[in-house]
């Protein structure tokens, strides 16, 4: 049987008409690929570009100002669940452009005035001045303002890299990259449709690995690299870092929770990120520090180093967004950058100690060395329970606080550009929120390890400001409490509560019991504190979405060869996160009491 393939594209002929041009490939074995074209006119008035009827055996699927043409057969993964993936990633490399254009120019500026002081000084010598390069003259008018370049390489469908196309301005090229055949007709197909210029997107058949590897040369480096597997990101992460140029952005996307915020895998997690995760309320923030670790230390092997800009935990995977640079003096900082946590098995008190520590005598001299053994003794001194070890992961910032400001600038003056613009403005300033201590609690995972009366949030956030502490919200899970309060002073508060709302048939030998057998140190101010109420919340954001469609979450893998983007996956891992499923009753709980509130 020949093979058919149908392409449709469209053209502007003129001002009153737009022509759709139906591609007909016949391959009939071993005769030459005939072509033959038919064409329908359509009118431009009565038209948009989503008007033009997909061909047989395709479905038309628009996202933002791109639409792209879906098998029916599955052929390749599309999850429209992702949306908000892709909406946040186009702002953040939309933000990350202004900056780096800006950093860009200074530098200009700042080697034009070296090079004018220098011409200066050579006049006043009787010399002639310094012979202009033509690179430099391309710089001074500005013509080497050429855009930026995107490497995707994990495409299927080419949806992203089709909307990053059309809806980031100052795109020069765009690597669209798959490793399966039926990928990259799909992104040639789907370009051709939304009009985009094999010059602007070039598809690309190849091994994402082997393509970031030919990449590594300085010249070579794209500015903006885009990981978002069907799984784990580990495998691509070495290649990612040398290929991505200096000050360049790294986005990636991991969907592996089951390995990286649950308990079932820990092996796993270990061979793929180089740390243990943990089993308490706040593993999804540790799975975030897991992968940023690995992220850091892949790049210190070419004396490169990360700085994050926005680090999200959302719905069933995470994405993180990071900065690149060259400095050998910055990756000496990895130890002191990088930790270790010890949290407790009963009460899941935490703890944190980086593994190296910086000294800087008086002239600012900086001398490293090893930090000193774990901050715990070997049992909980709240309920006598031994400490669990997590990590090594990343111990510093989660966020930069003004690429979020210039992020939520940006958002808020494009409602046009983003349909899930509400959530991505809730997300962004309760990260915005956020304090730096590492981990939170939940106030649902507090009144049931002792076992008492449910506390409402604000109700315990006031106690901890009263004290003079500081509390935020994290973004990673709804009714959560980040604070910089010591474990000593959370459980001081919980007793206070359990005094005021008694508790029955504790036993003593219980997690419960040996924390309430002792007497608060400090009566808890449960009365409403004025700056409890945070901007996020008086403000009505959306900060924790719903779900957003029944039976939502990971879809199910495209069809074909098994490909190398999610090679040595655990099979059950994306099509059902255990860890996820377990959080659905405390999410629901937690949702209905900041409805009372």
């Amino acid at each position: 049987m020949p093979l058919v393939l149908t392409r449709t594209i469209a053209r502007s002929s003129t001002r009153l008409f737009a022509q759709a041009y139906r591609f007909n490939f016949i391959n009939t074995g071993s005769q030459p690929t005939r072509l033959f074209v038919t064409s329908q006119v359509f009118h431009k008035d009565t038209m948009t570009d989503q008007d033009i009827p997909a061909p047989a055996g395709f479905k038309k699927v628009t996202e933002g100002k791109a639409t792209i043409l879906f098998p029916d057969t599955n052929e390749v993964f599309y999850n429209p669940i992702q949306e908000f993936n892709r909406d946040i990633s186009i702002a953040a490399i939309r933000t990350w452009d202004e900056i780096y254009q800006e950093e860009r120019e200074q530098k200009l500026a700042q080697k034009k005035a070296r090079k004018d002081a220098i011409n200066a000084k050579r006049a006043q010598e009787g010399q002639e001045p310094l012979p202009e390069k033509e690179s430099e003259g391309d710089e001074a008018s500005g013509s080497s303002s050429r855009g930026i370049t995107i490497l995707e390489a994990l495409s299927a469908s080419g949806l992203r890299s089709i909307r990053y196309a059309k809806e980031i301005p100052n795109v020069r090229h765009i690597l669209t990259n798959d490793l399966e055949a039926d990928a990259v007709a799909s992104i040639k197909r789907n370009a051709e449709f939304n009009g985009i210029s094999p010059e602007l997107l070039e598809p690309h058949k190849g091994d994402a690995i082997d393509v970031l590897y030919q990449h590594r040369d300085p010249l070579k480096r794209y500015n903006v690299i885009d990981l978002d597997p069907y799984g784990t990101a580990s495998p691509f992460i070495d290649g990612a870092v040398q290929a991505v140029s200096d000050g360049g952005l790294l986005c990636v996307t991991c969907t592996d929770l089951a390995v990286l915020a649950g308990s079932n895998y820990t092996e796993t997690c270990y061979a793929k990120y180089g740390g243990h995760p943990v089993k308490a309320d706040f593993c999804h923030e540790v799975a975030l520090r897991l992968v940023l670790n690995t992220l850091s230390t892949s790049a210190a092997r070419y004396k490169r180093h990360i700085v994050p800009l926005v680090s999200l935990s959302i719905d069933y995977y995470l994405r993180v967004f990071v900065r690149v640079y060259t400095s050998a003096a910055e990756v000496k900082l990895l130890g002191s950058k990088t930790s270790l946590a010890y949290v407790c098995s009963g009460c899941q008190s935490s703890y944190t100690r980086s593994l190296g520590k910086v000294t800087a005598n008086a002239k600012g001299n900086k001398k490293f060395g090893v930090n000193t053994g774990p901050p715990v003794n070997e049992k909980c001194e709240f309920c006598e329970n031994r400490f669990h070890v997590a990590g090594p992961m990343w111990g510093k910032e989660l966020h930069s606080i003004p690429f979020i400001d210039r992020m939520l600038k940006h958002v808020k003056e494009s409602a046009a550009l983003y349909k899930t613009q509400p959530r991505i403005l809730g997300m962004l300033t309760v990260c915005k929120e956020e304090i730096e201590s590492p981990f939170y609690y939940t106030a649902n995972g507090l009144c049931g390890t002792v076992h008492c009366t449910s506390i409402k949030l604000l109700q315990f956030n006031s106690a901890l400001l009263h004290q003079g502490y500081k509390v935020s919200g994290s973004h990673a899970a709804q009714g959560s409490i980040k604070t910089d309060a010591p474990p000593s002073a959370i459980w001081d508060i919980m007793r206070s509560w359990v005094k005021l709302n008694p508790v029955k048939n504790i036993k003593p030998d219980s997690v419960a019991g040996k924390i309430l057998v002792k007497e608060p140190v400090v009566i808890a101010n449960f009365e409403m504190h004025p700056d409890v109420k945070s901007e996020s919340r008086k403000a009505n954001l959306v900060r924790y979405q719903q779900n957003p469609t029944k039976h939502w979450g990971p879809q199910a893998r495209a069809g074909g060869a098994n490909k190398r983007k999610a090679e040595g996956d655990i099979s059950n891992e994306e099509k059902g996160d255990k860890t996820s499923k377990m959080e659905v009753d405390e999410e629901t709980s937690a949702r209905d009491e900041e409805k009372k509130e």
